[in-house]
C-alpha cells in the first residue's frame, strides 16, 4: 500500500530539532510540492516533556521513551540530532534493523562509527543521511558524494570548526590574547564551558574524517589523524604571521597522491591570497580540489538552528524522494580505495619557526647549519632584537620540507645552548616560496 503521509520521528529537541520542527510545520506546501507527501513529526524523543520551550509542541508528541519510535509501525524516517554517542549510536542502529531511515547531524557518531552505520543501512536498504555533521549549512558531503562524483579529489582543506575560527579572527582583528577571546567566546554560547574538543581541534578532526573517508573512498580513523589545537597560539604569534603575509586558521587538511594520504588538524598560516584567510568569525568554509574541476570552495554558516535543520530537513526530503521511486540504501557510497597513510617523510609543507636566542655573532649561522643538515632551506628571516635581555627573536620561514626533516631540526635545536626556547612552530599553506 503506498504511503499517504510520512511521518519522522525525531530523537533531540535541543537548538537543531527546534529548527527542524519549525521547518516541516512551516514549509508543509513547499515540502508538498518538491516530495508529493505531506510529511509530519510524529513523536519527539526529549528528557523532560515539562521543559519550558522556544517553540509549541503538544504534549502528547513528546515522549521520554525511545522505543515509542523506534517500534511504531507507523515511523518511517527516524532524525537523530540528540547528539553524543551513546546511547544515540543503539538508537540509530535499531531504528535500521526495523527498517528505518534515518538523518542525522551527529558528527562524533558517524566518525567513530559511520562504516558500521553505513553497512547495516545498506543491508536492510535504508537511507543515512548525515550531511549537517560537518560545516552546518553547508552542503559539503552532497558535493562530495554527488558533484565530485566524476571527478578524483586530490585535497580538501578547510575551516570546519567555527568556534576556534571565531577565536582566532578576534585575536587577529583586535591583537587581543587567547584566554581573553576564548572567555568571550563562552559568553555568547559559541564554546561550551569545557572547550577542550573544540580549542585542541578534536571536534575538527572528527568531521576531517569523516570529509576525507567520503572525498577518497577510504575509510580513515579518528587515531590517523594528526591532531594540533590552538590553545598555545599567541597573539605575537598571529602579529608576526599578518607582518609575513599570513592568518592563522585552524585547517583541516586531508590530501592523496600517488604515495598515499594524511588527514591533519592544526594551527596554520595562510597566506592572505588564499580564500580561506578572509573567512572569518564562525564562518566554515571547505576548498576541494579535483583532478578535473580543480579548486571550487564551499563557504556558510558552521552552525545554528536554521541553517543546520535546513540541512537536516533537505536530507529528510531525499529519503522520501527515494522512498517513492523504491531506491532506498542503494545510493550508500562504500570505501573501496585502499589506505596507505603517508609516513613523515612523504608529508611536505612550509614551515614557520619562531625562537629566542642570544644577540651575539655566529648564532644564525649556527641555526642555518642545522637546517641544512636536514635539507631545509630558508624562505624568509626576521630578527626582532630584545634589548633589555640581550636575546633576539628569530622568525623564520622555509621553503618545502619534510615532516620527519623538520621535526629532526626542532630536536636538534632544542639541545642547543644558544636556543633559549623555541617559541612556537606552524605549517604555511599558499604564497609564493616553494
Amino acid at each position: 500500500m503506498e504511503k499517504q503521509v510520512i511521518k519522522v520521528g525525531l530523537m533531540g529537541l535541543g537548538t537543531v530539532g527546534t529548527g527542524v520542527v519549525r521547518i516541516i510545520e512551516g514549509h508543509q506546501e513547499d515540502l508538498l510540492k518538491q516530495t508529493g507527501l505531506p510529511i509530519q513529526v510524529e513523536k519527539i524523543l526529549v528528557r523532560n516533556k515539562d521543559k519550558n520551550r522556544s517553540i509549541d509542541v503538544p504534549i502528547e508528541k513528546l515522549t521520554t521513551d525511545a522505543n515509542e519510535i523506534l517500534d511504531s509501525p507507523e515511523i518511517d524516517v527516524v532524525i537523530e540530532v540528540m547528539g553524543g554517542i551513546h546511547p544515540a549510536k543503539e538508537y540509530i542502529l535499531t531504528a535500521l534493523e526495523k527498517g528505518k531511515h534515518i538523518v542525522t547531524a551527529n558528527k562524533d557518531l558517524m566518525a567513530l562509527y559511520g562504516d558500521e552505520i553505513l553497512s547495516l543501512a545498506k543491508k536492510n536498504h535504508c537511507d543515512v543521511f548525515y550531511e549537517a555533521s560537518v560545516a552546518g549549512g553547508i552542503p559539503i558531503l552532497r558535493a562530495l558524494s554527488e558533484s565530485f562524483s566524476s571527478d578524483r579529489i586530490t585535497k580538501i582543506m578547510g575551516i570546519v570548526n567555527g568556534t576556534t575560527n571565531f577565536i582566532l579572527s578576534k585575536m587577529s582583528q583586535e591583537g587581543a590574547d587567547y584566554h581573553e577571546v576564548l572567555a568571550e567566546a563562552q559568553a555568547l554560547g559559541y564554546a561550551e564551558a569545557d572547550p577542550t574538543s573544540d580549542v585542541e581541534g578534536l571536534d575538527a578532526a572528527r568531521k576531517m574524517v569523516i570529509l576525507s573517508t567520503l572525498g577518497f573512498h577510504i575509510p580513515i580513523k579518528l587515531e590517523e589523524v594528526s591532531v594540533r589545537g590552538i590553545s598555545q597560539v599567541t597573539k605575537e604569534d598571529i602579529t608576526y604571521a599578518k607582518n609575513l603575509g599570513y592568518e592563522m586558521k585552524l585547517l583541516g587538511l586531508a590530501e592523496q597522491n600517488g604515495e598515499g594520504i594524511e588527514v591533519s588538524v592544526e594551527p596554520t598560516l595562510v597566506h592572505k591570497s588564499h580564500p580561506l584567510a578572509s573567512v572569518n568569525g564562525v564562518y566554515n568554509a571547505v576548498y576541494v580540489h579535483g583532478q578535473a574541476v580543480g579548486e571550487t570552495m564551499f563557504y556558510g554558516p558552521g552552525a545554528g538552528e536554521l541553517p543546520t535543520a535546513t540541512v537536516v530537513v533537505s536530507d529528510l526530503v531525499t529519503v522520501v524522494k527515494n522512498m517513492k521511486l523504491q531506491v532506498n540504501g542503494l545510493g550508500i557510497a562504500s570505501s573501496y580505495n585502499e589506505k596507505k597513510l603517508k609516513s613523515d617523510d612523504q608529508r611536505f609543507s612550509k614551515y614557520f619557526l619562531r625562537m629566542i636566542v642570544p644577540d651575539q655573532p655566529g648564532v644564525f649561522t649556527q641555526i642555518s647549519q642545522i637546517l641544512a643538515e636536514n635539507e631545509i632551506s630558508l624562505a624568509t628571516i626576521l630578527q626582532q632584537p630584545k634589548s633589555k635581555e640581550k636575546k633576539a627573536e628569530i622568525i623564520i620561514t622555509t621553503h618545502r620540507a619534510s615532516k620527519q626533516s623538520f621535526t629532526m631540526a626542532l630536536a636538534q635545536m632544542e639541545k642547543m645552548e644558544i636556543v633559549s626556547e623555541i617559541k612556537s612552530y606552524y605549517r604555511i599553506e599558499g604564497g609564493e616560496t616553494e
